[in-house]
Parts: C-alpha cells; sequence; structure tokens
C-alpha cells in the first residue's frame, strides 16, 4: 500500500498499472466506512501477493485527483489496468466481495514454482528451454508458462517452435495482454521477412520518413523490422515518435505495439524475501514513464 498525490501519481498509477493492475482507494480521515474498508484492502493486497498494487487517495487532500476521477462519495474504489480505469465500486465491501470484484479482472494466481536444483550459473540455455517446456506440459493451462516458452524460442530464432507452441493459445490473445505480445512479435518477424528482409530496409525505411516526418506507416514499419531484429529500444523510440504525433494512430495500433515490446523485454522478476518488492528493469521503467508522460501529455 502506498499513499499517492498528484505529484507522483503517473509514476505509482499509470505508468506501474502498465505492469500490475492498480486498486485506487479514495478516502478521507473522517470518513468511518473508509476506516473499515482500509484494513480489509491492505489485507487482501497481502493476499493476493502482488496480483494487485494497492494505493490510497485522500480525497481532502487531493481534490484534484479525486475531480479527474468524478468522486462523488467515499470510500470508492478504482481499478486501473494499461493505464485506464476499468471498474470500481463504492462503499465497505466485505472481504469476499472484495475478492469476487477483483478475481473478475486479475489474471489467475500462479502456482509457485519448484526450487531449481541447480544453481543458476550451473544451468544451461539448452537445460532452461528444457524446463520451460516441462513447465507446459506439466500446466498447459499457465500462461505465465506458456508465454516464457514461447518468448524463448522466439529469442533462441526458433519461430516454427514458437508457433507450434503457440498455437493451442492463439485464441486467447484479445483476453491475454501478454500472447497479445507474443502475437504482435511473431506478426513482425513474419513481415520483416516477407516484405523487409536484407541489409537495405532500413536504410528505404529512413529515406521515406526523412521525406515526410509524418509517415507513420514507414516509421511503423520500420518499428517491426527492428522488432523483428530485437533491437527493442530501438522500435520503441520510432513507436513513440508516432504517438508524440498522433496517440490514437490506426486505431491505437502504435500504443499496443509499444506495449508488447515492454512485455517482451521484461525478465521474470526474481525471488526476494517476504515484504520486499523486486527491482524493475531500469530500461523498461524508463520507457513506460515515457509512454505515460506522451498519453497524458
Amino acid at each position: 500500500m502506498i499513499d499517492v498525490t498528484v505529484a507522483n501519481f503517473e509514476e505509482e498509477v499509470i505508468a506501474a498499472s502498465m505492469l500490475t493492475p492498480v486498486l485506487l482507494d479514495f478516502w478521507a480521515p473522517w470518513c468511518g466506512p473508509c476506516k473499515s474498508l482500509g484494513p480489509i484492502l491492505e489485507k487482501v493486497e497481502a493476499a493476493y501477493a502482488g496480483r494487485f498494487k494497492l494505493v490510497k487517495i485522500d480525497s481532502d487532500q487531493e481534490q484534484q485527483l479525486g475531480t479527474a476521477f468524478g468522486i462523488r462519495s467515499i470510500p470508492t474504489c478504482i481499478l486501473m489496468i494499461n493505464g485506464q480505469p476499468v471498474d470500481g465500486f463504492t462503499g465497505a465491501l466485505t472481504e469476499g466481495k472484495i475478492k469476487e470484484f477483483l478475481d473478475k479482472h486479475l489474471p489467475p494466481a500462479e502456482e509457485p514454482a519448484p526450487e531449481e536444483a541447480l544453481p543458476p550459473e550451473a544451468v544451461t540455455p539448452e537445460a532452461a528451454l528444457e524446463k520451460l517446456k516441462a513447465d507446459v506440459a506439466n500446466d498447459p493451462t499457465s500462461e505465465s508458462a506458456r508465454f516464457e516458452l514461447v518468448k524463448a524460442l522466439l529469442l533462441d530464432g526458433d519461430t516454427d517452435a514458437a508457433k507450434v507452441a503457440f498455437a493451442p493459445v492463439i485464441a486467447q490473445t484479445a483476453m491475454v495482454r501478454r500472447f497479445d505480445s507474443l502475437k504482435r512479435w511473431m506478426g513482425a518477424i513474419d513481415f520483416a521477412a516477407m516484405h523487409a528482409a536484407g541489409a537495405g530496409a532500413g536504410a528505404l525505411f529512413d529515406s521515406k520518413i526523412a521525406a515526410n516526418k509524418r509517415d507513420f506507416e514507414a516509421r511503423f514499419d520500420k518499428a517491426r523490422w527492428l522488432m523483428a531484429q530485437q533491437l527493442w529500444t530501438q522500435a520503441l523510440d520510432e513507436l513513440l515518435d508516432i504517438l508524440m504525433r498522433d496517440k490514437a494512430w490506426s486505431e491505437d495500433l502504435a500504443r499496443k505495439t509499444y506495449i508488447a515490446i515492454l512485455d517482451i523485454m521484461e525478465a521474470p522478476k526474481p525471488k526476494v524475501a517476504d515484504g520486499q518488492i523486486p527491482p524493475d528493469d531500469p530500461v523498461v521503467a524508463t520507457y513506460r514513464r515515457r509512454l505515460s508522460s506522451v498519453i497524458l501529455s
């Protein structure tokens, strides 16, 4: 749980919700129901072990935020995902009702991974890949295991095997964001193979962009070409250039592809001691903040 103000709202809510759902609790010190709801929310946050982030906003002190969200009574809770409010409730709900509300929107909890038999430095890339395959075989419904397996195969350049591993969940891309991210990556690889092969492709895109800074099609094609080569930050820079000029270009295509690259870049969170928060990848965090800055400007 963290207290949020206008000063840290962008980082703690908008940027954070691109990675983990954020539940906003609008409250006030004089509010009786707020005092009963607060401890329940904190208990649920601890029980959900990182599946969402709880932030508290003092509606008396942060009236600008209350006005922005149309808060008319407190306590009011609003769930933010990918920088946007998706649902909310008003009043002091019971613990069961809060969990029911959250479970409609949050991904299911993952089973704890078994301890590695070997220290990390002793695990070869081949052994790591075999373990991912075994994880999927043991639990074909695990979104995390499936994502990591397909990602590993694509990073290794084995696109055909990645597509085979992805096939059982391809229908879930509209519901699972990280699966959608994998699909966009594979689409970029196919695009590069069919339309942008050869060393001269980058120069061709650059010449089009130099002739017209608002040639968003050329910028997007270049971003996909870079994405296929795993040149992540260069691809993000091209997409960011589109977003700075047109936030909703081509039905949010640039923004969705930008988020897909962040999903792909992000490494699994390392294990930490209870009560500690795993560190964020500094590059990913920087590009999340840049996206938030553009979207909110």
